[in-house]
């Protein structure tokens, strides 16, 4: 039976690993990203790009969006694994530059995003009694952290409870939700963190570490739900 991974934020980073990994699984891979462009060089370097489906989109367009996993429940058969990856954070974090528009931006797209694409996916997952969520959250999603800034970690932590209530209301309907919740990823997101030191990426997680522990989530037992996986490097 073919499995369909609808991956958000996939044009770069974590969310093109992703794809990498299951499509070598041999996943029906569906991508969103808001840059088509992107979406396209990812899925010249797949194995099969002939069972890949770009659906480009911004997760704040919650029609849009609802569109979007309808498009790609009918095209895969249905809609089996969602990666709820699409997330942003923003130069101005802490509350000494408060930045109203760039804060209500990331919590736009970090919080409602999140909440569209799964309102998105939930109609199909109900009716085949089956489906995994995996969300892209955050150590500063379980722990506070100064370097993830006040808006983004609020964000996280939202997206924590989140995947939480999916697990305790709808397990019934045969649906499971983890947050995978890393310390520094190396991503272009990283980057963007004042007074990062880019030679810092090669001891930080990577992207395939990420993809990695989301098949193995996606792979689980249907009776056993992950609520949360909570990654670091390692201190050396």
């Amino acid at each position: 039976m073919q499995r369909t991974v609808w991956i958000t934020g996939a044009g770069s980073g974590i969310g093109e690993a992703m794809t990498r990994a299951f499509a070598e699984a041999g996943y029906a891979v569906a991508l969103t990203a808001r840059n088509r462009e992107n979406l396209e060089n990812v899925v010249a370097s797949l194995p099969d790009p002939g069972r890949a489906l770009i659906v480009p989109a911004d997760v704040t367009d919650r029609e849009g969006i609802a569109d979007a996993a309808r498009r790609i429940a009918e095209w895969g058969g249905g809609l089996h694994v969602l990666c709820n990856n699409a997330g942003i954070n923003i130069p101005k974090r802490n509350w000494a530059e408060i930045d109203w528009e760039s804060w209500d931006r990331l919590l736009n797209v970090n919080i409602t995003g999140a909440l569209n694409v799964i309102a998105a996916c939930l109609p199909f997952m109900r009716t085949q009694k089956d489906g995994v969520m995996i969300h892209t959250s955050s150590w500063v999603g379980r722990f506070h952290s100064s370097v993830g800034g006040v808006a983004y970690g609020a964000s996280k932590h939202a997206l924590c409870d989140i995947s939480a209530s999916l697990n305790e209301q709808e397990g019934i309907n045969g649906i499971r939700s983890t947050a995978l919740c890393p310390a520094e990823v190396a991503t272009p997101l990283l980057l963007k963190r004042p007074g990062f030191d880019p030679q810092k990426l090669a001891a930080m997680i990577q992207p395939e570490d990420m993809a990695s522990t989301a098949l193995y989530v996606a792979g689980m037992n249907p009776g056993v739900a992950i609520h949360e996986i909570v990654l670091a490097p390692l201190r050396r």
